[in-house]
C-alpha cells in the first residue's frame, strides 16, 4: 500500500494499492519465471570484468561476452518490442591499457539481435581526483542503450530540466539569423534556430547524466544513486497512476 494525498483541495490521505513483485535470486533462474514480452524496461550494473573479486567472484575479460550472453538472450525473450534494456557497464584499465571487452560485447549483442540505439554517459559529480603514470582517474560509465525494435516508447518531456540563467540575456534581443535555421559555416548539415527557446522555461536534456555516487546502501562496494535508474524508468515507462510517482518497473540484475 502507499499513502499519498489526493488533490490540493481534499488535503486528505487516500490509499492506493499497487502490485509490485519483487523476485530475488540468481536472474539465470529467475528470468525463466517471467513471460515472453512482458517487461518494459531493464536496467542492470552487472559486475563488471575483473573487478571485486571477492564480492562478485570476477569475470575474466576474455570470458566475459561468453558469460553475459546466455543472460542477455533471457532479456531479449522477456524485453516487450517496445521496450529498452539499459546496460551500465565500464572497461578498466590493465597493465596501462584500457580493455575493450565492453566493445566485443557490443558487437556480440548486435549479433544476438538488439539494436545498439543509444550510449548514456553516467558522470560522477563527487569523482575525487587522482592520477597514475599514463591517465587520471575515471569520473564517468557507460549506460548502453539497447531495443528489440528501431520504434520504442521513449517519454522525453518527463525529463526536460531547466532552461538555465544563459537564456534570459541570450534571447532577450534576437538577430534576425536567431530567427532562422542557421546552418553551420563548416558545411557540417548542422543549425539552430535560437528563437525556438523563447518563451521555454524547461528543456531536453543531453545524454550526459550528472549524479553523485550515494545512496542509501553504505556497505555495498559498488552502489549507485537510486535517481540513476528513476530517472530512466521516467524516460521509458508511463505510471497510470494520477500522481508523481516514480512507474513501478521490475529491475533486474545478474
Amino acid at each position: 500500500m502507499i499513502n499519498f494525498a489526493a488533490g490540493e483541495q481534499k488535503q486528505q490521505a487516500k490509499m492506493i494499492e499497487v502490485k509490485t513483485d519483487i523476485l530475488l535470486g540468481d536472474c539465470k533462474d529467475v528470468l525463466k519465471q517471467i513471460p515472453d514480452n512482458s517487461i518494459d524496461l531493464i536496467f542492470t550494473s552487472p559486475p563488471y570484468a575483473d573487478q571485486r573479486k571477492n564480492t562478485y567472484g570476477g569475470i575474466a575479460p576474455d570470458e566475459y561476452v561468453e558469460w553475459f550472453l546466455p543472460i542477455s538472450q533471457e532479456l531479449l525473450r522477456v524485453l516487450k518490442h517496445t521496450g529498452t534494456f539499459i546496460l551500465n557497464i565500464k572497461e578498466k584499465v590493465v597493465e596501462g591499457e584500457r580493455s575493450i571487452y565492453v566493445m566485443e560485447l557490443i558487437l556480440a549483442l548486435r549479433k544476438q539481435g538488439w539494436f545498439w540505439t543509444e550510449e548514456f554517459i553516467w558522470h560522477k559529480r563527487n569523482s575525487y581526483p587522482g592520477k597514475w603514470s599514463n591517465r587520471f582517474r575515471d569520473s564517468w560509465e557507460r549506460l548502453l542503450q539497447f531495443n528489440k525494435d528501431k520504434k520504442f516508447n521513449m517519454y522525453q518531456d518527463e525529463v526536460k530540466v531547466p532552461i538555465g540563467d544563459w537564456a534570459k540575456g541570450r534571447l532577450k534581443n534576437l538577430s534576425e539569423t536567431d530567427k532562422i535555421r542557421d546552418n553551420a559555416k563548416n558545411g557540417s548539415g548542422f543549425g539552430k534556430n535560437i528563437s525556438n527557446w523563447v518563451g521555454k522555461e524547461t528543456v531536453y536534456p543531453t545524454n550526459v547524466l550528472h549524479f553523485a555516487t550515494e545512496c542509501q546502501n553504505k556497505n555495498h562496494p559498488a552502489a549507485f544513486p537510486e535517481n540513476l535508474p528513476e530517472w530512466f524508468i521516467k524516460l521509458f515507462t508511463k505510471s497510470d497512476l494520477p500522481l508523481p510517482l516514480s512507474p513501478v518497473s521490475k529491475i533486474l540484475s545478474p
